[in-house]
């Protein structure tokens, strides 16, 4: 069943339980009400029966002058009234010539010697319904029955109840039709949602997006799975482009491995010196590959990383990825910080501060100068005393296998800086190189100012 028809058969059942059940307390709230009126009537006259029988007996009860049905005019009243002795003998006092049945209760009431005790009772007589009272007298003076024609009160409550059950009906109709007019509203949006869902899961991620109406729940809806689908767009043609640069990348290292283990099979042929620039070519190019393959999948999962984010203090990562610079490359490295601290991934910023010391060190000179790191609310900032940045190359440093001029024939991947871009974005930030003042390169990234947590004093 469908949505829409969900909601028709809600709004029915709601409208056709809510209508009968107002419908049955109306109906037995009039019933109870002109049986009360008519309980009245009957206490009325029997009030006055036996307060003045004899006045009472000569008016023949003329208390209403309409006759009842399969009566003559001359004769029929709608009361009728008849005195029960001790023995059950009745006697007709006035009103419609029937007599009303005398049974045991009636019997035990005439016979009671306590006055006022009652009996109310529908009974039929010649196939008309009357509703009946039965006095006791008391003392030995035998009961009064007072009866009244309400065969048109059940006619009455009858037609009530018929239309009682038409309207109900009539309004369940029109509440499922108001239901299916709303659910075609609502679902009208849901199921050109699902609609582009499953065009999507046919044909792949093609370039559809779902039209926001309004800013309800649905409207929402929409925003987020048109969000969803550029983010899938974009991861996507992120990866097509990762795997088309990293094919790329690999092929050059993949070349000169075949070519130098086609020339391994002549080994014995090459001279001492030959062999050895063989296999430092070798080990240097296999090296540079597991490198290259080691920045690919740190690229890959850097989106993908369930590190839990903390407060993170700058100054220490970057006098931690120092330290790995030292061991790594004997380079000095001085650290001007303050006391920054960022909620975001420990190691993420450690290696994003790593991949500038090294680039750094790739670029500064001779070396014989440390490299300078700055944190400073939240940017962190690497300079070296290198060639510096062209003004060429300062937008695109940060592209993945993108190597300047001057990198083109120094070792790497090209995803150093890229890796950095990637932590610096994951953190709400940016990246930025520049010409250092007095020669090389000012290269780093910032992270969100809503991240900072503290800003200490300095540390060196």
């Amino acid at each position: 069943m469908s949505l829409r028809s969900r909601f028709a058969l809600a709004f029915a059942v709601v409208a056709a339980v809510v209508s009968a059940l107002v419908g049955v307390l109306s109906y037995y709230a009039a019933s109870d009400r002109i049986t009360a009126e008519i309980d009245r009537s009957l206490r009325d006259t029997t009030a006055a029966l036996a307060d003045d029988q004899d006045l009472v007996l000569a008016s023949s009860l003329t208390v209403s002058q309409h006759p009842a049905p399969g009566h003559d005019d001359d004769t029929g009243y709608e009361l009728v009234a008849q005195a029960v002795a001790r023995d059950g003998a009745a006697t007709r006092l006035g009103g419609l010539p029937i007599t009303l049945p005398v049974s045991g209760v009636t019997r035990a009431l005439a016979g009671s010697g306590t006055p006022g005790r009652t009996q109310t009772a529908e009974v039929f007589v010649d196939g008309h319904c009357y509703r009946q009272l039965t006095t006791s007298l008391g003392e030995g003076r035998g009961a009064l029955q007072v009866a009244v024609h309400i065969d048109h009160t059940h006619r009455m409550l009858n037609g009530v109840a018929n239309e009682i059950a038409a309207l109900s009906l009539a309004v369940m109709f029109a509440a499922a039709a108001a239901g299916w007019l709303v659910a075609r509203r609502i679902t009208r949006r849901l199921v050109r949602l699902a609609g582009v869902a499953e065009d999507v899961s046919v044909h792949g991620l093609v370039d559809r997006k779902v039209p926001v109406d309004g800013s309800d729940e649905v409207g929402r809806l929409s925003i987020a799975f048109n969000t969803m689908l550029g983010r899938l767009a974009a991861a996507r043609e992120a990866q097509d482009r990762l795997v088309e640069d990293a094919a790329h990348e690999l092929r050059t290292p993949l070349t000169s491995l075949r070519t130098n283990s086609s020339v391994l099979r002549r080994f014995t042929e090459l001279s001492p010196d030959a062999r050895d620039r063989l296999l430092d070519d070798v080990e240097g190019e296999a090296r540079e590959l597991s490198h290259l393959v080691d920045e690919l999948v740190e690229l890959a999962l850097a989106r993908y990383n369930d590190e839990a984010e903390a407060p993170v203090s700058l100054a220490a990562a970057a006098h931690g990825a120092a330290l790995r610079l030292r061991r790594r490359a004997g380079r000095p490295v001085r650290i001007d910080a303050d006391g920054s601290l960022v909620r975001g991934r420990r190691q993420r910023l450690e290696r994003a501060i790593s991949n500038l010391l090294e680039n750094a060190a790739k670029f500064d000179g001779d070396g014989t100068e440390p490299i300078e790191v700055r944190v400073h609310q939240g940017t962190i900032t690497v300079s070296d005393r290198g060639p510096g940045i062209h003004a060429d190359d300062t937008a695109r440093v940060f592209d993945r296998f993108y190597r300047a001029g001057a990198a083109r024939g120094l070792s790497g991947s090209g995803l150093g800086l890229a890796i950095v871009r990637d932590v610096a974005e994951a953190h709400g930030g940016t990246v930025f190189a520049r010409t250092r003042p007095g020669g090389g390169a000012e290269v780093g990234f910032t992270v969100d100012g809503a991240r900072l947590l503290a800003d200490g004093g300095r540390s060196r």
